[in-house]
């Protein structure tokens, strides 16, 4: 911009010095009525102009100015010089050499007409395309590329390349992770690089990104995997029906065991109440209680034979009314209540 600043000052100034050379000449070919020619110009004003256009012409193409973004390549005669210019004005001799701007900001280079074909691990066929690499020259090789690669600006990053590496990467996955671009991209990604790197040499080029719109297989692979996908389709809902069936069976078993051990609690519950029962009624039979049940049971009958030493533990055996011996009564016999005697 600066440069096209002094090319246009340069200009007018020597468009007024012609300007003023025209003048003099017009007003140099007519004379007034006495026959006197009008006095000239000043030359030296003329020249000053002329001088100061030229200079300021010369000067635009003395320096060179580069955005940010952008490196320099001195060249001198045709031949490059080694050291890369950095932002700002940098000068040059002009007409003997100049200075080349060199992009350094992230560019991107698009594969979207021609399809690449490669295999999968499993030797599916699969085809790419919309490809995009994003790459970005190393300022400090701006020089080493402008002097050694022809083309660079089309040709640095080219087709074969990135299909030989995205190729490579393929090949090395399997169908499944050739479609999942958060795979295959950073990985054709790396072997772009290292395919660069091998080229060029390292720290020459940087990939940043690859992208990789569509991949995609021949339609017999594609059945093959609509039909796999229904597969896992359904022995995952067989899996989920199996986990109801086993939730519902084990809730089931849950169930019968609770009840199950509510009856037997309320059967250990049952006996414990028939045995406390049964010992209150041990703890609250004595010697009157026993005795007051013989009383109510006898018949009024003395017993023929008594067996024992005491009441407590005698047994009475008397005949029944058929001449049978009765089975042998365990139940303590009373004392008899002795009968006073007359004296």
């Amino acid at each position: 911009m600066l440069n096209n600043i002094f090319r246009v000052i340069g200009l007018l100034l020597i468009l007024g010095a012609v300007a003023l050379v025209a003048k003099k000449s017009f007003q140099s070919s007519g004379t007034t009525v006495q026959g006197v020619k009008k006095a000239p110009s000043n030359k030296k004003y003329v020249l000053a102009l002329a001088v100061a256009g030229v200079a300021c012409v010369l000067f635009s193409f003395s320096f060179t100015i580069i955005p940010t973004g952008y490196t320099g390549v001195r060249v001198t005669f045709g031949q490059v010089e080694e050291q890369t210019l950095n932002n700002g004005i940098n000068f040059q001799i002009p007409f003997i050499q100049e200075i080349v701007l060199v992009n350094n900001k992230q560019q991107d280079i698009k594969f979207n007409e021609n399809t690449i074909s490669s295999e999968t691990s499993e030797r599916n066929t699969v085809n790419f395309q919309g490809i995009t690499v994003t790459y970005q020259i190393n300022p400090q090789k701006s020089a080493w590329i402008f002097a050694n690669v022809t083309n660079y600006e089309a040709g640095l990053v080219n087709e074969s390349l990135v299909a030989s590496a995205i190729k490579t990467t393929s090949k090395t996955l399997s169908p499944n992770d050739c479609t999942n671009r958060s795979i295959i991209e950073p990985k054709a990604k790396d072997n772009i690089q290292k395919s660069l790197d091998e080229k060029y040499g390292p720290e020459v080029v940087y990939v940043n990104k690859v992208v990789i719109n569509n991949a995609t297989f021949d339609a017999e692979y594609d059945e093959k995997i609509a039909k796999k996908q229904q597969a896992q389709i359904d022995y995952e809902t067989q899996q989920i029906e199996n986990k109801k069936n086993i939730e519902k069976a084990e809730a089931d078993a849950t169930v019968t065991k609770t009840n199950a051990k509510a009856k037997a609690d309320a059967k250990v519950i049952e006996a414990q109440a028939e045995a406390d029962a049964n010992k209150a009624i041990s703890d609250s039979i004595d010697e009157n209680v026993l005795r007051n049940k013989y009383y109510e049971r006898w018949d009024g009958k003395l017993p023929t034979t008594i067996v024992g030493d005491d009441s407590l533990t005698s047994i009475l055996i008397s005949p029944d009314s058929s001449g049978e011996k009765k089975t042998p009564d365990t139940t303590p016999t009373p004392t008899p209540t002795p009968v006073p005697t007359q004296d």
